[in-house]
């Protein structure tokens, strides 16, 4: 496969399990293509045109040289120029690495994090929030992502990439879609009734019982073990957290419990302050979880994946094979 090959693949599967729907998904790339056609000539100059067709701003192609057939990969959750060398350093060494792919953005899929919040709106008006609450919460929580990341030197690690001739791609919400999947789809199966059936739940996931090991395994925040579940959010993808403002309305529609890779201290209070359960399952254990999904359609096609950079990976196609 080539680098563009992966990319595809990583698409297709993020947009397959994207919680809008195939319909919602259309419908987000019609919009965009509609916005791209009203622009005047002046303005297209910086439109990215790969979002006609990428709904994910922060699932990009950084490096490509156009020729590499991929055998190989180095796989992390955080990518910076030090894993970039790493990559380099493993050439040198013997162990080919064809491409490098991050799960967190950089460059410009980090400058348009903010960009991605939007798949929120659709996600909780389906919840119950009306599309005027939904809509205002995100816009204010849009703009204070897009004025955090807007200062950061996006293009460090991308420019040691370029460098050393090395292939690299980020795959964010890509795989962040197929991790808020499974889990819903997981967690639906047990038929969780309390908080505690949720942690215990979690824990038979071998991304989450590595990470309790080392402190940072599911966690109850808001809410206690004996607590009923009710109706159950898994809050996972859309780029990063929404406006802590978000919890009263899921309060006031329905949503009993939040089950999310992680949450702000006022977030927390919120969801709190409107009697709210909230388990944390662990940022790098759900992030690891999301990737590994992807990194075993990789395998399926015969590409060897080192992991790296806090990627706790577990194979589920060997597992299935073994059964």
């Amino acid at each position: 496969m080539k680098v563009k090959d992966i990319f595809a693949l990583g698409l297709k599967t993020g947009m397959a399990a994207d919680p809008r729907g195939e319909k919602g998904v259309k419908k987000y790339l019609a919009k965009v293509k509609k916005e791209y056609g009203d622009l005047k000539p002046s303005e297209k100059e910086f439109f990215d045109e790969e979002r006609l067709s990428n709904p994910y701003p922060d699932s990009l192609i950084h490096v490509d040289d156009g020729k590499t057939d991929v055998k190989r990969v180095l796989a992390g959750i955080d990518i910076s120029s030090a894993e970039i060398l790493l990559a380099s350093q493993l050439n040198e060494r013997g162990k080919k690495i064809d491409a490098v792919i991050s799960h967190h953005p950089v460059g410009k899929a980090l400058a348009n994090l903010h960009e991605v919040m939007e798949m929120s709106v659709q996600v909780y008006e389906d919840m119950g929030v009306p599309i005027h609450v939904a809509e205002k919460i995100f816009e204010e929580r849009v703009r204070e992502v897009g004025r955090g990341v807007h200062p950061i030197n996006h293009f460090q690690a991308i420019d040691t990439a370029k460098l050393l001739g090395m292939n690299f791609m980020s795959t964010h919400t890509v795989t962040d879609n197929l991790v808020e999947k499974f889990v819903r789809e997981f967690l639906a199966k047990k038929k969780v009734e309390t908080v505690g059936d949720i942690v215990e739940a979690l824990l038979e996931l071998p991304e989450y019982r590595y990470a309790k090991k080392y402190g940072a395994g599911p966690k109850i925040i808001a809410g206690g073990p004996n607590h009923k579940v009710g109706r159950l959010m898994v809050e996972m993808t859309g780029g990063t957290n929404p406006s802590s403002k978000v919890y009263e309305q899921l309060s006031n529609y329905g949503i009993s419990t939040i089950v999310g890779m992680h949450m702000k201290d006022e977030s927390m209070q919120k969801a709190s302050e409107f009697h709210m359960n909230v388990i944390i399952a662990g940022h790098m254990a759900s992030d690891s979880l999301g990737m590994n999904l992807f990194m075993d359609e990789l395998e399926k096609k015969g590409i060897e994946v080192v992991p790296c950079a806090g990627l706790i990976r577990v194979n589920r196609t060997k597992k299935a094979k073994k059964q």
